[in-house]
């Protein structure tokens, strides 16, 4: 009974301290990492045409930053669930969501007005904040209850 209660009070530090770390990355994500989005998306948006950027800066900010939020997420799975499997396959969705998500973004940037903003907001949102990780433990926690 006491090992038990040493290994969840170990996983859950572990848990904490990286969900700490992603909260870190979003404190100083404007020291951090470049993103011209970041200021435009906090006025008023809905009536601005999109900010003038360097996309290969852009493009390496968002795919960093990606990367930490990932990798940390990926941990967080690992901790919890203890399935190397199941964190290869996350990983594996997280790859293919950046692909598709980051095509998505700069073709909307790129080859649109400034009408779909909402959706350069949602799509940007997903690339650079952890969101994927909390639809991955519900559906995991959801996946293992069914087996």
């Amino acid at each position: 009974m006491l090992e038990r209660i040493k290994f969840n009070r170990n996983k859950i530090i572990a848990i904490a301290i990286l969900v700490f770390v992603l909260v870190t990355i979003r404190a100083f994500e404007d020291w951090l990492f470049y993103d011209p989005f970041a200021l435009y998306f906090r006025n008023d948006y809905l009536s601005l045409g999109f900010p003038k950027f360097d996309m290969l800066s852009l493009f390496l900010s968002m795919g960093l930053r990606f990367a930490l939020n990932s990798f940390l997420s990926l941990a967080i799975i690992y901790c919890l669930f203890k399935d190397w499997g199941l964190t290869k396959f996350a990983a594996v969705l997280y790859a293919f969501f950046f692909v598709v998500l980051i095509t998505a973004f700069f073709v909307l940037v790129l080859f649109t007005d400034q009408y779909n903003n909402f959706i350069v907001f949602y799509v940007r949102r997903f690339l650079i904040q952890p969101l994927l990780l909390l639809l991955f433990i519900p559906a995991i926690l959801y996946q293992k209850r069914m087996k």
